[in-house]
Formats: structure tokens, C-alpha cells, sequence
């Protein structure tokens, strides 16, 4: 496929590969001509999103490791390196929240059970800083490389109830542009950290906080249509630009940056 992104080739590695917005990612790349990781812990979803890739005449491979496993991620980047002798692109998409971890309308924050706020704590930064720290050592040797975090609406603008969730985001975005000034200024400017920022997507772990059993608007997921000008809920086909722009050299000169995908949700006044 001809393209203003040129990214045919690249090899590129997606934490979270399985997921609803990391199995899009995925999908999206492969379309470009790139060969996609999917790093899961579950290697029957990861081999379902590579099966759905290759049907469509892309290339893909699929991981079983955890984001807070260490020795795991070395693996995935001991296999890359044998099998591809080089990594172009990293996309930290695994993370998530958890029922635990959320504040219910008749529950007061002194209820909430730390060992779930841990949980989302850890599976958002460490699982995030984990996968980073492993693979941009390939990036640092080469001298170039695309690292990809996923930041949230909640980051930027405190939601109620998710304060697990919107905490450990927020340390996304520090941790983003922290990162982005650490791997250009010591191993030199073909190294770029960016993160892009969804607002509200439908996915299986915020789908009962916005919607009904019969599909309708909760009055949370009501709220947050109110305070999105476009309306509605996003798609995952709504970031396939921001990810192809950041993916490709159309975005070198940009680093450090958290690139809002919102429906212009961060933008609206109350």
C-alpha cells in the first residue's frame, strides 16, 4: 500500500496487543506494511488478533508475557532481536482499571480496598515503565526508535470515581515526557517518546460504568456525552491517525508530547 506515513517493514511491538484499542493498533500497522508484536498474557487472544491480521495479507506475531514480568519482556526482546535483529516501535497499550479500584456511588474512599488500587497502580505505571525500560535498550544500541504510551482523559482532568485510574495516567503523561527528554538527550535524537490520549471509548472494562445492560446511556456515560462536543463515545478507528502520525517520520521532530483524541472533551468549559 502506497503512504504518506512510510512505515512499511518496521517492526513494531504493542503491549496490551489483544485489547480493544492494542489489537486496532495492531490491525492499523499492519495495514501500513509494519510486522506487529502482540504481547499478551494470554496466547490465545494474541494468536486471534495475529490470525485476523495475516487473513487481511499482513504480518504479525504473537508473545505470551506480563508487563510486570521483567525476565518475561527480556525474552520477547531476546526472540525480537534473534529473529528481526532491530525494533522500530514500542506501544505500551496494556493497562486498564478494576471494579475494586472504583469509588461506587454508595461507597466512601475509606472503603476502598488498597490491594485493587495497587493493582491498577502497578498495572498502569510499572506496566508501562517495565516494558519501556526492557525494550528502549534495543532503541538506545540503534540509536533510533518510537516509544508510544497511552494516556486517558482522566489524566489531565481529575474524574470522579477512578481515582486509581486517573492518578496512575497522570504519572503516564510525567513519565512520557520524563522519558522523552532522557533517551534524546543521552542516546540522541532519533528517539522519540509521545503518548496519545483517548477520551471515551467503549471498552469491556468501562462498558458498565457508561452504558446499561440494553445499551443505553448510564447517567455517568450521559455526564460525559454532555461535556463532549462531538457528542459521542470514540471509536478505535477515531486514533488511527494520531497513532499513524506518531508511528511515522511525519512526527520527528516531535517528542514529549500527550496528543488529546477526545471528541474535545478537554476543551470544554463548565
Amino acid at each position: 500500500m502506497n503512504s504518506i506515513f512510510n512505515l512499511k517493514g518496521k517492526i513494531a511491538l504493542i503491549t496490551g496487543g489483544a485489547g480493544v484499542l492494542g489489537s486496532n493498533f495492531a490491525n492499523v500497522l499492519a495495514k501500513q506494511g509494519v510486522i506487529t508484536g502482540i504481547v499478551s498474557q494470554s496466547i490465545e487472544k494474541a494468536n486471534k488478533t495475529v490470525e485476523t491480521i495475516e487473513s487481511n495479507g499482513g504480518q504479525a506475531f504473537a508473545i505470551q508475557a506480563n508487563v510486570l514480568n521483567k525476565e518475561e519482556l527480556e525474552k520477547a526482546r531476546d526472540f525480537i532481536l534473534e529473529k528481526y535483529g532491530r525494533l522500530d516501535i514500542l506501544i505500551n497499550a496494556a493497562g486498564g482499571n478494576m471494579p475494586g479500584a472504583t469509588i461506587q456511588p454508595d461507597q466512601a474512599v475509606y472503603d476502598m480496598k488498597t490491594e485493587d488500587l495497587q493493582k491498577v497502580v502497578d498495572l498502569n505505571i510499572i506496566g508501562t515503565m517495565l516494558p519501556t525500560q526492557v525494550f528502549s535498550e534495543l532503541f538506545a544500541k540503534q540509536k533510533e526508535g518510537n516509544i508510544i504510551n497511552i494516556s486517558s482523559a482522566s489524566a489531565q482532568r481529575p474524574l470522579t470515581r477512578v481515582v486509581g485510574y486517573s492518578a496512575s495516567k497522570a504519572a503516564i503523561d510525567n513519565f512520557t515526557q520524563w522519558m522523552a527528554v532522557e533517551l534524546a538527550s543521552k542516546y540522541g535524537e532519533g528517539i522519540r517518546v509521545n503518548a496519545i490520549s483517548p477520551g471515551f471509548f467503549i471498552g469491556e472494562q468501562n462498558r458498565a460504568l457508561l452504558l446499561t445492560p440494553e445499551g443505553k446511556l448510564t447517567p455517568r456515560g450521559e455526564k460525559i456525552i454532555d461535556h463532549t462536543p462531538m457528542g459521542r463515545f470514540g471509536t478505535p478507528e477515531d486514533i488511527d491517525g494520531a497513532l499513524l502520525f506518531l508511528c511515522s517520520d511525519m512526527s520527528k521532530f516531535v517528542t514529549g508530547t500527550i496528543l488529546k483524541v477526545d471528541g474535545g472533551f478537554a476543551a470544554t468549559s463548565i
